[in-house]
């Protein structure tokens, strides 16, 4: 099978092209590199010793992916790239509403036209919104609190229309709650530019140096410990949730949605308890005003892809640490 994969150089996408490999899927890549690096693609040769196609292109321009749909007989997309960062999205709403809405609908507008036919899509735990209930399981109401957030849940309306005009689609809708960790091997990881928006790049980046204090944003939550609680799942049980929604997708399965989560819930100061421990090394943090756009409580109820495809998140937040700590502790400039 051949997998067109958007957004491949990036954190998530570079460890699901990296499952994609070692499974024998063929890749092909497409990435304008404005997150991402282009090394990545070394990287990912050196883990799997296997090359993937790559084009250095922004999918907002409908002409250059034409070409990859022309060039290479596609069976499959797995659609990462998009702004992410829940932050910016409330500062930036004009710029992420254009990029994550367009690229979307650039892509399926191709696909239709050349008959792809199956689609995964990487939404996100953002579209539950204030959940009221815990664990939140796929059938809760969805709402948002940002920006970025609306963008999901827009384009999750979206495919569900789609759906429902293309009967023979194959869609999966994935909701990833808080993605951590690296690749075991620590020759890829998370690498994001200037300070994180994410919590884990932040805490290794202290713990390095690099940065001199994690700033905490709020510790008066209704938690255990007042600061947001979050289900952190490792970005290489992440990965392979997607082999397993495109084995789904295979049975002709129609539109299907599932969480991609732990079920376990993280306080901040928690995962720096458990980062401190596998490290050995103490996290300065301050507490500061709460983020814009934040909850403070949301972890998944995963049963739904447990039953249903089969598939498990493994790895324990010991494990996610020391992987982040290796890839850290190795390349402590990132990819630079």
């Amino acid at each position: 099978m051949v997998v067109l994969v958007s957004g491949g150089m990036g954190y998530i996408g570079s460890h699901t092209t990296v499952e994609l490999l070692n499974q024998g899927y063929e890749v092909i890549i497409v990435d304008d590199l404005s997150n991402s690096k282009d090394v990545v693609l070394d990287k990912i040769e050196i883990i799997t010793g296997k090359l993937p196609k790559f084009y250095k292109m922004n999918i907002l321009n409908e002409e250059d992916l034409e070409t990859v749909f022309k060039e290479n007989k596609i069976d499959a997309v797995i659609h990462f790239a998009a702004f992410k960062a829940v932050g910016e999205s409330v500062s930036m709403p004009i710029e992420y509403y254009h990029n994550n809405l367009t690229t979307t609908l650039v892509m399926l507008k191709l696909m239709k036209k050349y008959s792809v036919k199956n689609f995964v899509f990487s939404s996100s735990a953002t579209v539950y919104g204030e959940a009221k209930t815990m664990p939140v399981e796929e059938e809760a109401p969805l709402s948002t609190t940002n920006p970025y957030g609306a963008t999901k849940l827009m384009i999750e309306d979206i495919l569900r229309d789609v759906y429902k005009a293309n009967k023979d689609m194959n869609i999966a809708i994935l909701r990833y709650f808080n993605p951590v960790g690296a690749h075991k091997s620590g020759t890829i990881g998370e690498n994001p530019s200037g300070i994180p928006n994410n919590l884990m790049p932040y805490i290794t980046k202290v713990a390095i140096g690099e940065l001199k204090v994690l700033s905490v944003f709020g510790n008066d939550y209704n938690t255990v410990d007042g600061t947001g609680v979050r289900d952190y799942i490792h970005v290489v049980d992440l990965a392979k949730g997607h082999i397993k929604a495109l084995e789904k997708l295979s049975t002709n399965s129609g539109l299907v949605t599932y969480n991609l989560g732990t079920g376990n819930g993280y306080s901040v100061l928690e995962l720096v308890k458990a980062f401190s421990k596998a490290s050995g090394r103490e996290i300065s943090y301050k507490i500061v005003d709460r983020r814009p756009g934040d909850v403070g409580t949301c972890y998944a109820d995963p049963k739904k892809a447990n039953n249903e495809l089969g598939w498990i998140a493994e790895k324990s937040i010991e494990e996610i640490c020391e992987d982040s700590w290796r890839w850290q502790s190795n390349n402590p400039k990132g990819y630079n």
